[in-house]
């Protein structure tokens, strides 16, 4: 099966005996994809001693297993479970007990996926929650087999259709078979006896790589940090690097994940302290669950990587999004919604000067969820009200009091998404929260009322990022407004621009940062030590395979946001930027060539000014290919009074799609772009108004050409200028 044929139909089978019968949520086999979806031959997670089809929040899970065969034996069992279409259905011993319908198609899998045995999955924990036994046998198929066909079957034995992968732990060891998993780490209590694998529980695993093409290195199956680096991860870990830039996707001066996997990867926790800013990333690292990573940096520019801020553990199962603050004291919080279920908001702070140790308070939840990121409380006459425990935002002080904002997603989606649902319910909303000790934290209101004319009931407010706006791109004086950052999951980044009062919001006007689709996502800011209001967002188109490249996340270039004199907001790159500017082109206006010429047009900053007629639309190809079928254009639409960014011929992947921004030139004024190209990155600026931030994947490889787009005799083109910009990724 190549990666072009993505396995949905397929048949688990396993040869297990479990050493205690009481055990919970351990897996005797499992698929998974390394992006917290699997499947699994599951014992005993939501009813004693049954045999189940495990799979992620138990969306392809049947809940009911009331009537199910109950295992009473110690001995080998044969277990198969097959997905066909919608249809699963569970056999013992070749004998039906179990089948149900999905309400979707099953997951695919492909080439790239991690098989394990004891864990139920990459991201599980709990020690306690691993299969304890023996396995004698174990297959998987790339179809679905009929009862004929499972019933036939024999451990160490092979009859009828060829396993997609096949482990005879009693007869072969270790080995898979087919060839395709070759690469094996053995975690815990793990061994082989006579009679198959050993699964010894506490977290015991055996997990099962499939092994990539090109020059290759052995891999310890257990080392740690404190251990002799052995020359075998050494080897590794070069190879990595040189994976990394050898890839034509991966940007050189846009911040990247530096290895695993950015989704979501949503930037958090920002803040700057003595002289550097600070800067989380989420991320599902592997084998662990979703952490934040940390960098920090002098510049803006060049980045050091710090050991992960927080991570699973201390009560919770992993750490999603949140924000940061430095205390007058200098001791630096983080705020993040807690992993999985009813848990809540958590806090974690560090004291040393780098911010390299974090520790989670230990009256975590501060804010405690009845349910997943959402908190019922008692309201007037005993009637229920519900206020989101999720995605919290930087914590602000004011007047000797702390404050703390929470996301809807969760209530909207509880009450508020349905037809009759109260108006105060519909669309977004944020809920704030008050403490005088960090420790205990109080619901004082919502925190503003929703516009109709700017939001729709449809969109939530989440990973909010709440901080005074400076009346400058340098900082300086505050302006007196303030600047709520926030996401709806269906459309991505926007923002409200505002007062403050009496700890409430009153938003002037709303704007969006992405309106086609949500590709430039979860923001996060902070406020430096010159008084600007610097900001990141996640890019969230990742191109397909994005798991075998080794990475994935990429972060929009840091922006400088201020207030306009016209009370919006105005937004420009991070002047910092032009120390990667490197080699310099400006062409000659008069006599442009159709092909713009001298700079690494895969790495660069170009800039134009026009005056702009009624009728015209100007702008800019960039990535394009010599025979025109490949290109993507950024341009200002005269017309429609919009800045454009069309991707509709961009290349193969992504999304190919047009995004139209709003925006208005004032009488007599000239249209100044400043475009960025990153590898798979484009950012276009325009007049410190408007921006858009998209991701593009040309498959040609000299699909790298630079060109005028012009349409309409009635503008002038006054500047062209351009630069090679100098990578500052250390891979």
């Amino acid at each position: 099966m190549g990666m072009a044929d993505q396995m949905v139909d397929k048949t688990l089978v396993v040869w297990a005996a479990p050493r205690n019968l009481n055990q919970r949520a351990g897996s005797a086999l499992t698929l998974d994809d390394g992006h917290s979806h699997f499947d699994g031959i599951v014992f005993g997670e939501i009813a004693e001693r049954r045999w189940m089809a495990g799979s992620d929040m138990y969306s392809r899970t049947n809940r009911d297993q009331s009537n199910w065969h109950s295992e009473g034996s110690k001995d080998f069992v044969q277990i198969a479970i097959v997905y066909r279409g919608k249809q699963v259905t569970l056999y013992r011993n070749g004998v039906e007990y179990a089948q149900y319908t999905l309400a979707n198609p099953g997951l695919k899998f492909g080439e790239a996926v991690n098989v394990l045995f004891g864990r139920r999955h990459l991201d599980a924990k709990d020690p306690d929650n691993s299969f304890t036994g023996q396995i004698k046998d174990a297959r998987i198929y790339d179809r679905a087999l009929d009862i004929s066909a499972i019933a036939h079957l024999q451990p160490g034995k092979l009859s009828g259709v060829k396993p997609w992968a096949w482990w005879s732990f009693a007869d072969k060891g270790l080995i898979e078979q087919t060839g395709r998993f070759t690469e094996m780490s053995l975690i815990g209590d793990v061994k082989l006896g006579k009679e198959g694998l050993i699964l010894g529980g506490k977290g015991a695993t055996l997990l099962c790589r499939a092994l990539g093409s090109g020059p290759t290195s052995k891999v310890p199956g257990q080392w740690s940090v404190t251990d002799a680096v052995p020359d075998e991860v050494v080897q590794a870990s070069r190879q990595l690097r040189e994976r990394l830039l050898a890839d034509p996707t991966r940007p050189g001066y846009h911040f990247c994940v530096p290895e695993d996997q950015g989704m979501p990867g949503d930037p958090n926790g920002a803040f700057y302290a003595n002289g550097r800013y600070h800067l989380m990333y989420l991320y599902n690292r592997t084998g662990s669950g979703f952490c934040w990573g940390h960098i920090s940096s002098s510049d803006l520019v060049h980045w050091r990587h710090h050991p992960d801020a927080i991570g699973p553990g201390a009560g919770d199962d992993g750490c999603f999004s949140g924000g940061a603050f430095l205390d007058s004291d200098g001791v630096a919080y983080l705020s993040y919604w807690m992993l999985w279920g009813a848990k809540g908001i958590g806090l974690a702070k560090s004291t040393d000067s780098n911010f390299d140790h974090w520790t989670k308070s230990p009256s975590n939840p501060v804010i405690r969820s009845t349910e997943w990121g959402v908190t019922e409380m008692q309201g007037k006459g005993g009637k229920p009200i519900y206020v989101g425990s999720a995605d919290p935002s930087n914590i602000w002080k004011k007047d000797g009091h702390y404050y703390m904002l929470t996301g809807s997603l969760a209530v909207l989606n509880k009450v508020g998404r349905n037809p009759d649902s109260p108006i105060s319910e519909q669309g977004d909303r944020l809920y704030l929260f008050e403490s005088d000790d960090l420790k205990k934290w109080n619901y004082k209101h919502v925190f503003y009322e929703r516009n109709p004319a700017w939001t729709d009931r449809s969109e939530d407010d989440m990973c909010p990022s709440f901080l005074p706006l400076p009346s400058g791109p340098g900082g300086g004086s505050p302006s007196g407004k303030h600047l709520l950052l926030f996401i709806s999951h269906n459309k991505g980044c926007q923002y409200y621009v505002g007062d403050y009062r009496d700890d409430h919001f009153f938003p002037d006007n709303h704007g969006r940062m992405s309106w086609v689709d949500n590709t430039y996502f979860a923001p996060e800011a902070l406020v430096d030590g010159q008084g600007r209001q610097i900001m990141w967002a996640w890019l969230t188109d990742n191109p397909t395979g994005d798991r075998e490249r080794g990475w994935s996340g990429v972060y929009g270039l840091p922006r400088t946001l201020w207030l306009g004199d016209d009370g919006t907001l105005r937004m420009a790159p991070v002047q910092e930027l032009d120390s990667l500017r490197g080699k310099e082109a400006e062409w000659n206006i008069a006599s442009v060539i159709p092909m713009l010429q001298g700079v690494d047009k895969t790495s660069c900053e170009v800039q134009t000014e026009w005056t702009v007629g009624a009728s015209s639309q100007c702008g800019l190809n960039v990535r394009a290919s010599s025979d025109g079928k490949e290109y993507t254009s950024i341009y200002y639409d005269a017309k429609t009074h919009e800045l454009v960014f069309d991707a509709t011929h961009s290349g193969g992947d992504g999304r190919t799609v047009v995004e139209r921004a709003p925006l208005t030139l004032k009488p007599g004024e000239n249209l100044k772009l400043r475009v960025f190209i990153d590898k798979s990155v484009i950012e276009v600026f325009a007049n410190d108004r408007q921006a858009i931030g998209r991701r593009v994947y040309p498959v040609g490889k000299d699909s790298t050409e630079i060109s005028l787009f012009e349409s309409g005799t009635d503008h002038v083109l006054h500047h062209l200028v351009g630069w090679t910009m100098n990578p500052s990724n250390p891979y």
